[in-house]
């Protein structure tokens, strides 16, 4: 299985378990979970064939963690991301101190004055390391990284979630609990405790 496979059914999954299920016939199930079954044949009916050892491959292997299997590898799910109208089940925790988002200089005017906004998802993603917010940024050009007041943000009653893959997730981030690291990739990185 070489690695352009495994990314174009990442692609695939990403697109149709995080987006648009229904343009290949799956319903998500209560925390975005569908029946690998379901998944393999709605695949195939789509002629995308998809075999079990190729899903698996990708679960275990996508860089950003994206999807998980349930204990018994009989349904699927992306973690998070979804534009999907989903609930992703997930419990409020207390967040570290800092959590970080990485983004693009185009987006830093709207940013600044709106706050981070979820857009088109359920959630802002936020990530507990610079390295991480880098390389989200980088999607875009030079990257921005924004820290982010997360445990004055939570006791001010912002409700945090996390994600299977260790993303973390809120609703909104006002503009004053936010600032601008100036140079993130000389930043020393921070121990943060979960």
């Amino acid at each position: 299985m070489t690695p352009k496979r495994l990314i174009k059914i990442g692609k695939y999954l990403s697109k149709h378990l995080r987006h648009q299920p229904e343009r290949i016939g799956l319903t998500l199930e209560s925390g975005g979970w569908v029946e690998v079954n379901q998944l393999l044949k709605a695949c195939q009916t789509n002629q995308f064939p998809v075999s079990f050892l190729e899903l698996e491959e990708v679960v275990k292997t996508n860089d950003k963690k994206r999807f998980s299997f349930n204990e018994t590898q009989t349904k699927i799910r992306a973690n998070q991301g979804h534009s999907y109208p989903i609930d992703l089940q997930l419990e409020p925790i207390e967040p570290p101190e800092i959590l970080y988002h990485g983004t693009y200089q185009k987006a830093i005017p709207s940013i600044l004055k709106q706050g981070l906004l979820k857009q088109s998802r359920h959630h802002v993603h936020l990530s507990s390391e610079i390295a991480t917010a880098i390389q989200v940024g980088q999607r875009r050009g030079k990257p921005i990284v924004l820290e982010i007041a997360a445990q004055t943000l939570h006791d001010q009653g912002y409700c945090f979630y996390q994600s299977e893959n260790g993303v973390w997730l809120v609703d909104s981030v006002p503009p004053e609990y936010l600032k601008i690291i100036p140079n993130p990739k000389k930043e020393k990185p921070k121990l943060i405790t979960v």
